[in-house]
């Protein structure tokens, strides 16, 4: 398991979680980049957080992402170090990274269907979170599903 210099706070989980969805079809994208630094920046619950431990924590979801039972891993520290009340939080802050360049991959559908399992996220609110950040990152382009 890699070191972190701290204990992985609840903002680090919620990061954890946002750059898991984005690498998780290996491509980070610029665009999903973006996203995790405009919600870091402008979500009340990122209010105190460094952004300097974001790069600690991408290298730690890299690292276990190397390892066999990584992914198991990951969502043991998630649900470790982030109150089960902002879980729902992480799901959606999940799922607008992964619709933030406009496609959904299957590695990314994939991993936003263990996050939901993972973190008990009951299948009507994760139907409205994914409704929810499918309506905020539509285009004039965009034809509805």
């Amino acid at each position: 398991m890699p070191d972190l210099p701290h204990a992985l706070s609840p903002e680090d989980c919620l990061v954890a979680v946002m750059i898991a969805v984005s690498a998780s079809d290996e491509r980070i994208e610029t665009l999903e980049l973006l996203r995790i630094e405009a919600s870091v920046n402008n979500l009340p619950v990122f209010g105190s957080y460094d952004m300097d431990r974001a790069r600690t924590v991408a290298q730690v979801v890299f690292d276990l992402f190397t390892e066999e039972d990584g992914l198991d891993a990951l969502f043991g520290l998630v649900r470790e170090n982030l109150p089960d009340h902002l879980w729902e939080t992480a799901y959606a802050l999940a799922c607008d990274v992964a619709a933030a360049d406009g496609t959904l991959h299957a590695p990314e559908l994939r991993l936003l269907e263990e996050i939901r399992h993972e973190l008990g996220i009951d299948r009507l609110h994760a139907a409205a979170i994914e409704w929810g950040a499918r309506a905020r990152h539509m285009t004039l382009l965009s034809e509805p599903a």
